[in-house]
């Protein structure tokens, strides 16, 4: 009978003795960030915190901050240093961690903070690597600096991997660069030709089409491209 009480106790006792605690180790993308009533989340941001309290950042598959990490284990104060950064004049964040989610909270020039976390395995993708590679023109609706609606099957747009781009039409070539906003579906077309003017464009990428819409126009104009793995010919 005594044998019988102990050993289910003694089971209780190591079971929750040898519960770990969450830990802030690992790689996490923020899904949310709020200042008081205003959203402004950035597009495929995360955060990967190692266990020597290293740490390391970026946006999609792009790193671009290093640096360390610490957290008072009673306060829950979190501390990020970006030693390729600025100074942070804000102070730690106060965060609430899980096993597979985290929010972290402060105060910054008056406003409430307010991040949310998800822990994820692998990078995420941004508007910015959806554009990347080799795209054929399908259909132009409206006139516009960049293709016309009479295409011809060798028209195409190749964004490549160090921001610049390349437009292949029947009146010849245009290169140039481009940039992806950090917060919304959209790329600004900057071209080294003078004659022609810098456009913003709406990105939608569904599996392997491209849908790109001009924003600088009084007029609809659209181009829908087909993604493809060689130059045409």
């Amino acid at each position: 009978m005594r044998k019988t009480f102990f050993y289910p106790l003694i089971c209780a006792i190591l079971f929750f003795g040898c519960t770990e605690k969450p830990s802030i180790e690992g790689l996490w993308v923020v899904q949310s960030v709020k200042m008081g009533p205003e959203e402004m989340t950035p597009n495929g941001r995360w955060m990967r915190f190692n266990s020597d309290r290293t740490q390391t950042s970026g946006n999609g598959w792009f790193q671009h901050s290093i640096g360390t990490w610490d957290l008072d284990p009673k306060t829950q104060k979190l501390t990020v240093i970006n030693t390729n950064g600025l100074d942070d004049a804000n102070g730690p964040f106060v965060i609430n961690l899980s096993n597979n989610e985290m929010s972290w909270s402060r105060e910054e020039d008056g406003n409430q903070i307010e991040i949310n976390l998800k822990r994820i395995n692998q990078l995420p993708a941004t508007n910015s690597e959806h554009l990347l590679g080799l795209w054929q023109l399908d259909q132009a609706i409206g006139n516009g600096d960049y293709f016309t609606p009479s295409n011809s099957s060798k028209d195409y747009l190749f964004f490549r991997w160090n921001k610049r781009f390349t437009i292949n039409t029947e009146n010849g070539r245009t290169n140039g660069v481009y940039n992806v906003h950090g917060h919304k579906p959209e790329v600004e077309l900057i071209p080294y030709n003078d004659q022609l003017s810098r456009s913003f464009w709406t990105i939608q990428v569904k599996q392997e089409s491209l849908t790109l819409q001009m924003l600088n126009t009084d007029s609809t104009v659209t181009r829908t491209f087909k993604r493809i793995h060689d130059f045409p010919k």
